[in-house]
């Protein structure tokens, strides 16, 4: 089936599929976001030859290194890898990089609720204008594929049962509203002009790398420090929960396998209430419930997240490969024994008190 922008067979000037089979001769990734903590995993595993047929792939990362993006997450001299810094919303510096690039996955976003509370307007010019611009250049540049990475909580909340990609919409906080505003514009360039995108929405990622506002590595670090934790209200949020290496290895099939125009929900397959995380790393950490301060809850906090994979799982042969309680313990022996990265990431200055 073709769409308005494809020619009439569905390839290009190659006779590459345009359908987002599986494709040779990507050689060359361009990876926006590539300094954070998802991004910089997936290139990581890329530039270690975790991905067959991309063992040899050279890797552009565009980061524009706010606070959330770490030069040290990356291997600073490998001879396959660029790093370039950067802003998403200069559109002008995209034009002149993406040409020559035959992949673009986008990771780049800001992605923390509570900072979207406070201060929207960035949510809204990095995620939605920068993605626009984003997809405009892999257009302009006739980029061959182009994968978008967002997350679950464009859905809302659900009480019971567990949300397929055609689910509506309904955003409660102004960064899921941002990545839903990203996923729309996606998908516009690709009916529109048929750009062979396709778009993943994970649940909440955890791993090593991480950077410690997130839930996980905060309590860790924090418990690590000798200091408590802050629980919102009861803890009975209820969230899936997916390690980053099983996500990044997701958003490499549907760059390799995935249909163009096609959603695809990444969940972690297990649910967890922000109560039973909490026990468990005390219990990593040999700590008890007195270093644990209940909160007032945040602003609109959905209560459940729930993904189905099923769509993933039949066309592109995905499942989950790490145990959430093996994962869980190998994130906190890795702060354990990673003391100088989160310490330095977690005490730096803040813009303004340099």
């Amino acid at each position: 089936m073709t769409h308005p922008g494809t020619d009439k067979n569905g390839t290009d000037e190659n006779g590459t599929e345009k359908n987002g089979t599986e494709k040779s001769g990507m050689n060359k990734i361009l990876v926006t976001g590539g300094a954070g903590f998802i991004g910089s995993h997936y290139v990581r595993t890329l530039l270690d030859g975790g991905y067959e047929g991309y063992e040899s792939a050279e890797v552009t990362v565009l980061d524009k290194l706010t606070y959330a993006g770490n030069r040290d997450n990356l291997p600073a001299s490998h001879p396959r890898l660029a790093f370039v810094e950067g802003d998403i919303c200069d559109l002008e510096l995209l034009l002149e990089l993406f040409p020559g690039h035959d992949a673009v996955v986008h990771f780049a976003a800001e992605s923390h609720v509570d900072r979207s509370l406070e201060s929207a307007a960035e949510f809204i010019a990095t995620n939605v204008g920068g993605t626009q611009n984003v997809m405009e250049a892999a257009l302009r540049a006739g980029v061959q594929r182009v994968v978008h990475v967002s997350t679950d909580e464009v859905y809302g909340s659900i009480d019971e049962g567990s949300w397929t990609e055609e689910w509506p919409l309904l955003p409660n906080s102004p960064y899921a509203a941002s990545k839903a505003g990203s996923d729309l514009i996606t998908r516009a360039y690709w009916r529109t002009h048929g750009l062979n995108v396709s778009i993943t929405r994970c649940s909440n990622n955890y791993g090593p790398y991480q950077h410690p506002e997130k839930l996980i590595p905060r309590f860790v670090t924090n418990l690590l420090e000798g200091e408590t934790v802050p629980l919102y209200g009861e803890g009975a949020n209820i969230r899936e929960w997916l390690h980053v290496d099983d996500h990044c290895r997701a958003i490499q099939l549907v760059l390799t396998k995935g249909r163009a125009g096609e959603i695809y929900n990444v969940g972690g397959g297990n649910e967890q209430t922000n109560r039973q995380i909490t026990e468990r790393l005390l219990e990593l950490t040999g700590n008890d419930w007195s270093k644990v301060v209940r909160v007032a809850d945040r602003k609109g906090h959905d209560l459940r997240y729930s993904l189905s994979e099923a769509k993933i799982a039949e066309e592109l042969g995905y499942a989950p490969r790490i145990s959430f309680e093996d994962g869980l313990a190998e994130t906190a022996a890795w702060y354990r024994d990673n003391p100088g990265w989160w310490k330095a990431v977690k005490h730096a200055p803040q813009e303004g008190q340099k």
